[in-house]
């Protein structure tokens, strides 16, 4: 007759209250226990997990990824409508403190909005025509300077070239003395190869689907072009002329005094610190892209105001921006001097320029103003690239700076505030302080007889 192993007693009160319909406790097995006892435990009640995924925090939680996934759905197919949508309002956050401080001398918005946006064009209009010849230079000479580029690259790289090829033929014998190799499979090759076209080996005709031609290309960029443009015109002026019409619907819609008091220092402070920030950061990029111009003239590097003004536009997206910029100037270099280190100065004054910028300047300027989380601009950038390709990676890090200004004066979004900006010099306190402390606390203590001993 088999006999029932000896179990607890509190294994036994445990199972008990299990059936019970209560929360059990986790009963205390001992180790000398049988292996029926440590094993056993009692069954999961599904009707406490169905009503915990039915609850109303598991719903909400449902609805919220459900609408994360629409909002990306609809920025990405709706892509041409909302990028000039908000391009216009980031412009608009940068400009309205302008409108503002014209109304104080009397100038109304509308007039203002006119006036600004009249500037604006006028400086664009100029950079365009600025740029068009040294555009147009560049882009004539560009297959003969890319093959100068390509020849003299293969001077840098041929070590390299003589290794992979010293590679491939040691690949080539080994084969060639491998089981199967040899004079046997070179026949078979023959004699797969023999068909000719007739034949009935031979391949079915490929057929090729030509795309759209390059002036096609051209012209239909350069429309969609001037339709966003004139889009991004038009709203700006609207959102620059009605002035604090949205703000003012909104304080309509809340219903006590403080609320409203409180939405306008959120919404005056928020305005006035992503204009600060937007108009800073173009500051200093334009002045970077002014003083890298400047360094290709002293260099004697052709169209010095192309390449200024690209790095101004490169420099609105971090890393990448930078990473491009020291490719694109490496190859101009080596198709414009025949010096290899006459070339590589050009990604050196850059990358000069950049450091100077990045570690004194901004820092300086801004004094701490903003600062964003890498991985936070990282996922952005990612971010932007997929949603909206070139012009979503421009936006991407804008659109960022606000998010963190607006949850910084909000006080429920305050701690993604916090995760978006970066590391503070209290934190980096705070996590010496605890590693100096770590260290403290790993340390053996000394024995007294010791620290008698060393004393006398």
């Amino acid at each position: 007759m088999r006999r029932t192993p000896d179990i607890p007693d509190s294994a036994t009160a445990g199972w008990a209250a299990a059936r019970a319909g209560e929360t059990p406790v986790v009963p205390e097995v001992p180790d000398d226990a049988p292996s029926a006892a440590r094993v056993a435990v009692p069954a999961p009640d599904a009707e406490e997990t169905v009503r915990a995924a039915e609850s109303p925090q598991a719903r909400s939680i449902a609805l919220i990824v459900i609408a994360v996934i629409l909002v990306f759905g609809a920025l990405y197919f709706a892509r041409d409508f909302f990028i000039p949508v908000v391009l216009a309002f980031l412009l608009n956050l940068a400009l309205s403190p302008v409108i503002r401080w014209l109304a104080r001398y009397h100038v109304p918005p509308p007039a203002g909005a006119a006036l600004v946006l009249l500037l604006g064009l006028l400086a664009l209009a100029g950079a365009g025509y600025g740029l068009a010849t040294p555009l147009r230079t560049w882009v004539a000479a560009a297959p003969g300077e890319l093959s100068t580029t390509a020849r003299r690259l293969r001077r840098v790289i041929r070590p390299v070239e003589q290794v992979t090829r010293a590679a491939d033929q040691m690949a080539r014998a080994t084969e060639a003395v491998a089981p199967g190799g040899g004079a046997g499979g070179g026949a078979g090759g023959a004699a797969r190869g023999g068909n000719g076209r007739g034949g009935p080996g031979a391949e079915p005709a490929r057929v090729v689907l030509e795309g759209p031609s390059l002036s096609s290309r051209l012209f239909g960029t350069g429309q969609a072009l001037a339709a966003a443009l004139l889009e991004v015109t038009v709203l700006l002026y609207s959102l620059l002329a009605v002035g604090d019409l949205f703000l003012q619907k909104l304080m309509a819609m809340l219903p006590s005094r403080t609320d409203r008091e409180k939405a306008i220092v959120i919404a005056r402070t928020t305005e006035r610190s992503i204009s600060t920030f937007l108009m800073l950061t173009t500051m200093i990029n334009v002045g970077e892209g002014l003083v890298v111009a400047a360094g290709m003239a002293l260099i004697h590097m052709p169209t010095p105001f192309l390449w200024g003004t690209l790095v101004a536009a490169a420099e609105f997206i971090p890393y990448l921006g930078m990473l491009t910029m020291v490719a694109v100037l490496t190859l101009a270099g080596l198709s414009a001097f025949d010096s290899v280190a006459h070339a590589l100065l050009a990604p050196g004054i850059y990358l000069a320029i950049n450091f100077v910028q990045g570690n004194i300047v901004t820092p300086l300027v801004m004094s701490r103003r903003l600062t964003l989380n890498p991985v936070a601009i990282f996922l952005a950038l990612a971010l932007g690239w997929w949603l909206w390709g070139i012009p979503g990676v421009f936006l991407a890090v804008p659109l960022l700076s606000a998010a963190k200004i607006c949850c910084d004066h909000v006080e429920s979004l305050a701690a993604i505030g916090a995760f978006l900006g970066g590391r503070d010099r209290g934190e980096r306190r705070s996590v010496l302080r605890i590693r100096v402390v770590r260290r403290a606390g790993s340390r053996p203590p000394r024995a007294r007889g010791a620290s008698s001993s060393s004393s006398s």
